[in-house]
């Protein structure tokens, strides 16, 4: 196996110098004697060329067992993990994978990729789309694509999840006041009373209503778990301002997410509402559930079983007062009330 010599000698007057012969960089050797120049020059090349040689020999024995493995790219992972997961989870990849961020490891080979390429990326990149090449990452390790992490598992940059808040009542009246358009009134309104995910409301039918048993029953968009909970009036009342058949948002649903939440920021700074999204409506509606003392297995079951907006408020977000144990052991003691038929 031939490989072209790195590093070459020459003497500038009565020093010896190598240079490099990919870049042609210049470097004094700092002596004059010639053995002791060329001692200096082999242990350079010596030490370039071992972790060179080893690399051919691993491209050797692994082309001989995977003939893609040498020339698979992180592009090819890429591609591979956008055919996983639910149709809201392969879209989310798609619009990750599309960040410059990501450019300079692309076109990358597995093989040639270290742990440099990694931190290149990670100084630059959001921490949404450093979470998805953390998944790339997985899944090239998983498919035995790649034979050791690049990055260890303590190196990756540590996630803080940014603290979530509901919409108030006073800044969702605020929206109302002035949004002009019916249909996105509607919906506002049926996101407040529901908790719903905004894309999940936005595909609201008609025919995902009971009115025999007054509930709405659908599958969630994003996770496909099962959320149902009871209409009540105010939630009858918008519903009542709804279709009876098909879509009950015509127009919304037709729209992609990133265009809804789009309008939402736009309408926000109209009525001068910060720091909220269309998401923030799911927050507040497990805050209002836990303020209330609606039980968490109620809450989860109207979100969605999976739903981090029910354990984030019930874990820590709304402030409940906790009545006394007086009060309670007088409503345990009361006898029950008894009606006549």
């Amino acid at each position: 196996m031939h490989m072209k010599t790195k590093y070459t000698l020459f003497r500038r007057g009565d020093v010896f110098y190598s240079q490099d012969s990919t870049t042609g960089k210049q470097t004094s050797l700092r002596t004059k004697d010639e053995a002791e120049a060329r001692s200096l020059l082999n242990a350079r090349n010596e030490a370039q060329r071992q972790p060179v040689l080893n690399l051919h020999l691993a491209r050797a024995y692994l082309t001989a067992s995977d003939p893609a493995f040498v020339e698979r790219t992180w592009e090819t992972v890429m591609h591979q993990l956008q055919t996983r997961g639910r149709e809201s989870s392969r879209e989310r990849f798609v619009t990750a994978f599309k960040s410059p961020a990501l450019n300079g490891l692309r076109h990358k080979k597995l093989l040639e990729t270290t742990a440099d390429d990694f931190f290149a990326v990670f100084k630059c990149a959001k921490t949404s789309t450093i979470c998805f090449l953390k998944r790339l990452h997985h899944l090239a390790l998983s498919a035995g694509w790649i034979a050791l992490p690049i990055v260890a598992p303590n190196l990756w940059p540590k996630y803080k999840p940014k603290d979530r808040r509901g919409i108030t009542l006073e800044e969702h009246q605020s929206l109302l006041a002035k949004e002009r358009k019916a249909e996105w009134k509607l919906y506002l309104e049926l996101l407040w009373e529901t908790g719903a995910a905004q894309a999940d409301a936005a595909n609201f039918k008609a025919e995902d209503i009971d009115w025999q048993t007054r509930t709405i029953s659908y599958f969630r968009k994003k996770t496909g778990s099962l959320a149902q909970f009871t209409v009540g009036k105010k939630l009858e009342t918008v519903l009542s301002h709804l279709p009876t058949t098909g879509a009950l948002f015509p127009k919304l649903s037709q729209l992609l997410a990133n265009d809804r939440a789009g309008r939402f920021r736009r309408r926000c700074r109209s009525a001068g509402v910060v720091g909220v999204t269309l998401h923030c409506y799911r927050y507040a509606w497990a805050e209002r559930a836990r303020t209330v003392g609606m039980s968490e297995r109620f809450a989860q079951a109207a979100l969605g079983h999976d739903s981090k907006a029910v354990h984030r408020a019930y874990a820590k977000k709304a402030v409940i007062i906790v009545p006394s144990l007086e009060d309670c052991e007088r409503k345990m003691a009361s006898p029950p009330l008894v009606v006549n038929a």
